[in-house]
C-alpha cells in the first residue's frame, strides 16, 4: 500500500507593519505580540547587522574609517549617522552595506517563527513603503494618527519643537499614499484602549490568513 501522502505544514501568515512617525505603530506591535504573534522588528535587525564581528561593520569601517567605530568596537551611530544624512550618496552607500544583511537576518527570523509553529508572524518595518516592499507580505497593516495628534506626540514625547516636529514628519512619505497601500488602516487618535479595540478586532482576519 502506497503511503499517505503528507499534509501541507501550516503557514502562518507574514504581515508588514508600518506607520508614520509618531503614529503609534510600536504600541501596535506590543499589542499583536501580546496576542501570540511573532514580531521581527526591523531596528533590532538592523542593530544585529552592524554587531562587532559582522561583514557589515567590517565594511563600514573600511569605508569611513574609525571615526566611526566606538572605543568598545561597536559602531557609533551618531557619528555615521552625521556623514550619512549630510550626504545622499553616502546614505546609499551604508544601505547598500546593511540593507542585504537585514533582508537576510528577516528572512532567518521569518523561517525560524514558521518553523516553531508562529499563528503570525509581523515584521516591523519603518520605512516598508518608503522602500517599496509592500508585495513581500501577504498584507501589510498601516497605523496612522491625524497631523496634530503626530505633531503633538513629538513635541510632547521628544522635547522637539513645534518646527522640529513639522520638519520630521514632512520628510516622509504622505500619508494619504500609504494609506491607498496599505491592506488595512488603524487609527490611533484616541486612547490606547480604542487602540487595543481595533487590534483585537484585527487579529481573526490576520489569522485566518494562514496557509
Amino acid at each position: 500500500m502506497s503511503p499517505e501522502p503528507a499534509s501541507h505544514a501550516h503557514r502562518a501568515p507574514v504581515i508588514g507593519l508600518t506607520g508614520s512617525i509618531a503614529s503609534g505603530k510600536s504600541t501596535v506591535s506590543a499589542l499583536l505580540r501580546e496576542l501570540g504573534a511573532t514580531i521581527v522588528d526591523a531596528d533590532q535587525l538592523a542593530r544585529d547587522a552592524v554587531a562587532p564581528g559582522t561583514t557589515a561593520l567590517a565594511a563600514i569601517r573600511a569605508r569611513w574609517g574609525p571615526a566611526v567605530i566606538a572605543a568598545d568596537e561597536t559602531l557609533d551611530r551618531a557619528a555615521l549617522r552625521r556623514i550619512v544624512f549630510a550626504d545622499p550618496a553616502e546614505r546609499r552607500a551604508l544601505e547598500a552595506i546593511v540593507h542585504p544583511d537585514v533582508e537576510a537576518l528577516r528572512g532567518a527570523a521569518v523561517a525560524r517563527a514558521q518553523a516553531a509553529g508562529a499563528p503570525v508572524i509581523v515584521c516591523d518595518i519603518p520605512l516598508l513603503f518608503e522602500k517599496h516592499m509592500e508585495h513581500q507580505f501577504d498584507g501589510v497593516v498601516f497605523v496612522d494618527a491625524n497631523d496634530a495628534v503626530r505633531r503633538a506626540r513629538l513635541v510632547a514625547t521628544r522635547g522637539l519643537s513645534e518646527a522640529e516636529a513639522e520638519a520630521m514628519m514632512a520628510a516622509q512619505l504622505p500619508n494619504e499614499g500609504k494609506r491607498r497601500r496599505a491592506s488595512w488602516i488603524i487609527e490611533n487618535n484616541g486612547s490606547l484602549d480604542a487602540l487595543r479595540a481595533q487590534v483585537i478586532a484585527l487579529w481573526p482576519t490576520l489569522c485566518r490568513l494562514a496557509g
